[in-house]
């Protein structure tokens, strides 16, 4: 992908005459300023599928670039589902990290393979511990905060709803439908609904089970337009905050379903009694910070005392 292109200049400056004259961009660059993304380990969003957006559950939106001459329409295999995928990197790109070149061919040979036998369970195995060894190097930060949270969401959607998609749908009552998923950047869960007015038994319910967030609703712009809510988290700075945070996403999400729909509730309480719940994070070996951040608030008497 071209990243800055020097263009040669068709004539040479005449200093005698253009001694004013501004140099183009890299003018003084010879050749050409040349990077392509193949190798390139990058994040991507909805705004770079070609195809249907949202992708699958299997899906972490962390893939590697294994053909990225040109940006527009680059091959990449995620390193969640272990899925081809073409992408426009094109613009709004974040690369995480590069691999080297025997790690790329051993992933073209698994890609060979899996076309020819149909089984996708090695490449699937091979590149999410590839993502994993990735993300505990780059470690958590703003930049990788949005996949720890995609991959921690997504073992809560298996848990409470196992289906294609990274939503959780919740049978308020009869003709009552809500669905839930992650905005991951804002850290904010997003239940959409197919109410033209305010639902005050889903305002309610949300209040109670997410009793530390800020529950936001956001009237419909359009008659076509519905209701929509958001429940906003803290942004974690911390990989143990991230984990803290999906606690709380589940613990309340669990007792939305407890509340509107309890034979759901007792079903899916039997199966992770028996089996546990999913936390891929808990497997991560991600480098925290020894120091401890410790709350002060302010006494009745104005000094600080620790909470």
């Amino acid at each position: 992908m071209p990243y800055g292109l020097g263009r040669e200049r068709d004539h040479a400056m005449d200093s005698s005459t253009q001694t004013y004259a501004r140099p183009e961009a890299m003018g003084d660059v010879p050749g050409i300023c040349e990077l392509r993304l193949t190798r390139a380990i990058v994040q991507y969003r909805d705004v770079h599928e070609m195809d249907a957006p949202g992708g699958r559950i299997e899906d972490i939106g962390l893939a590697l670039v294994v053909e990225g001459r040109y940006a527009a329409s680059a091959e990449v295999i995620d390193l969640g589902s272990g899925r081809l995928k073409v992408l426009d990197l094109s613009t709004e790109l974040v690369v995480l990290d590069w691999v080297y070149e025997p790690t790329l061919d051993h992933v073209a040979s698994l890609i060979t393979a899996t076309a020819a036998t149909r089984d996708e369970g090695s490449l699937q195995q091979y590149s999410f511990k590839l993502g994993i060894r990735i993300l505990e190097r780059v470690g958590f930060g703003p930049l990788t905060r949005p996949t720890f949270l995609r991959i921690g969401y997504r073992d809560i959607c298996r848990d409470l709803d196992l289906h294609e998609g990274t939503s959780i749908r919740f049978v308020l009552g009869p003709g009552r439908l809500t669905r839930v998923h992650l905005d991951y950047d804002a850290c904010a869960l997003v239940f959409k609904t197919a109410f033209g007015e305010p639902d005050g038994p889903l305002e309610h319910a949300l209040s109670e089970a997410f009793p530390s967030a800020e529950v936001c609703r956001f009237d419909p712009v359009w008659d076509t337009d519905s209701i929509e809510y958001r429940v906003r988290l803290p942004l974690p700075t911390t990989f143990r905050e991230a984990r803290t945070s999906l606690a709380l996403m589940r613990r309340g999400l669990v007792s939305m379903m407890a509340r509107f729909e309890p034979d759901r509730f007792r079903s899916v309480e039997h199966v992770l009694d028996a089996f546990g719940d999913r936390e891929t994070l808990g497997g991560f070996r991600v480098k925290e910070s020894l120091v401890e951040a410790v709350t002060l608030e302010r006494s009745a008497a104005g000094s600080l005392v620790v909470h």
